[in-house]
């Protein structure tokens, strides 16, 4: 029997477990001839607020040998213009999962309460790297009662399933994950873009404007490996999403071991816009090869002792 790729990830069901990372695309537009968006699994759109952003000054963006650093803030049109865009998303066929932030724990409210009643969306991924006024400009992620009201805020009066994006800076990812599941999240996403700094020797100033920035590419795939493998080691029911280096099948197979049980593809579609349909398809050719009758039956096998693997 020919394999599936489908998968339903606490209640968001994908066609296939691929999908493009927030913070790569802002609208329907910038992807149309750079990929086949049906053979996509899903899209993870831009983080929005709720009124519009400018975010840091330029330069924003620098290489490093091994992955790509930014400091691009919360650029974003404000929530009002992307529900104004979604109709032309909606076309495209692929599930959109809408990325929110906030300064607050209210404006995280205000923006799901303005999604609510949307068809559209078919999930919420709550990006708590956003920086907290109230609390000297913290992040959420990196306080885990903060985060837990953010996402008990959201879950609260969402109709679509909630997945917090969680970070491993400077946090412990397996509690700040049992926090986040206690508060009403369906799932995690892990990880977000880890801190870094690049500087310019001939000024002897960073590279970006804005001094520190975040490396997200093949760097930090190991750290974000391991963050999914120690969720779901100590939250085996957590339904999680593995995003953070990668760009092939093999990697995201790697993931689904880990205990994924989809994956996202961000800055490898910097140099091959088509990447999540190479993984997808890299990943369609595994099962074949493997008999193994969809990408669930590759979640968490990291975790099975030698004696189970051989019972399978």
């Amino acid at each position: 029997m020919k394999p599936t790729l489908a998968v339903d990830v606490a209640g968001l069901r994908l066609p296939t477990p691929v999908m493009i990372a927030s913070g790569c695309f802002s609208s329907s537009r910038e992807l149309t001839g750079l990929l086949d968006l049906r053979k996509v699994g899903g899209i993870v759109m831009r983080t929005i607020t709720l009124d519009p952003d400018l975010g840091p000054p330029a330069p924003r963006m620098a290489e490093t040998p091994s992955g790509l650093l930014s400091a691009t803030g919360l650029q974003n049109p404000g929530v009002d213009a992307f529900i104004d865009e979604l109709p032309a998303l909606t076309k495209t066929g692929i599930p959109i999962v809408a990325s929110i932030g906030g300064r607050s724990v209210d404006e995280f409210k205000r923006v799901t309460a303005r999604l609510v009643a949307l068809r559209t969306v078919q999930g919420l991924e709550v990006n708590l790297s956003c920086a907290n006024e109230a609390q000297d400009g913290r992040p959420f992620a990196g306080d885990v009662v903060r985060a837990g009201e953010v996402i008990a805020a959201v879950a609260g009066i969402s109709r679509v399933p909630v997945f917090a994006k969680l970070s491993v800076d400077g946090v412990d990812v397996v509690e700040m994950a049992r926090q986040c599941i206690g508060s009403g999240a369906r799932g995690l996403t892990l990880v977000n873009s880890i801190a870094g700094l690049a500087i310019d020797t001939e000024s002897s100033r960073p590279k970006l404007a804005a001094g520190a920035g975040k490396l997200s590419g093949p760097a930090i795939k190991p750290l974000a490996l391991l963050a999914v493998y120690r969720v779901a080691e100590a939250i085996p029911e957590a339904s999680i999403i593995g995003v953070g280096g990668i760009a092939t099948a093999q990697d995201a197979l790697e993931f689904m071991a880990a205990g994924a049980s989809a994956v996202q593809v961000g800055t490898a579609m910097f140099t091959n816009p088509s990447a999540p349909v190479d993984v997808a398809v890299g990943i369609g050719r595994y099962l074949v090869e493997h008999r193994l009758p969809s990408p669930d039956a590759l979640r968490g096998r990291a975790h099975e002792r030698p004696e189970e693997k051989a019972e399978a």
